[in-house]
């Protein structure tokens, strides 16, 4: 219950920030279209380690929220399970980042039956190296943000505004034109 209060302390508080003017910006600029994605290597839900080199050949949907078991966090995860298997169909990794421990998202993924990665980013590094990273000073919290990582490993789409409802579809939607060459 104490957690739960406290994250709805800390999420009013970001809320609040945004409406008076704050700018809570990252240490670091996000990589843009056409740099190669910065590497990786954190561990799932399930203490398994996942390398963004390890997915060379595949092209790669990641994308970065806030919380998990949050409500716009809950509506995104749950939108890319249920886009799934059109993810599979086009030979594509989903993979979902935030700043959670290894027992957050595991908690999570089966709660929600989300059948792809969830990578805990404990420390804030990857988020920082792909330009996501917010720091609040009592708490680190990666911005809701999303990029497609071609089979060579370079990023070809970066979505710096995402909805949660909908971001799958759109997201599917570049992959298949990109695909198919009719993708900038």
């Amino acid at each position: 219950m104490m957690r739960q209060i406290a994250l709805v302390a800390g999420v009013a508080l970001v809320a609040g920030m945004g409406l008076i003017g704050w700018n809570l910006s990252s240490a670091a600029a996000a990589p843009v279209v056409g740099q190669p994605a910065p590497g990786f290597r954190l561990q799932d839900q399930n203490g398994n380690w996942v390398a963004l080199d390890d997915l060379k050949g595949r092209w790669v949907a990641l994308y970065f929220y806030p919380k998990a078991d949050t409500p716009g966090c809950t509506k995104e995860a749950c939108e890319f399970r249920d886009n799934i298997f059109a993810f599979e169909e086009i030979g594509a990794t989903v993979i979902g980042v935030s700043i959670d421990a290894v027992k957050d998202q595991k908690q999570f993924a089966e709660k929600y039956s989300l059948p792809f990665p969830l990578l805990a980013d404990i420390d804030g590094r990857t988020a920082e190296t792909y330009g996501v990273l917010t720091n609040l000073g009592f708490m680190k919290l990666a911005k809701r943000q999303s990029f497609l990582i071609n089979p060579e490993g370079m990023i070809v789409k970066h979505y710096g505004k995402v909805d949660p409802e909908g971001h799958s579809r759109e997201v599917l939607a570049d992959l298949k034109a990109l695909k198919s060459g009719s993708g900038s």
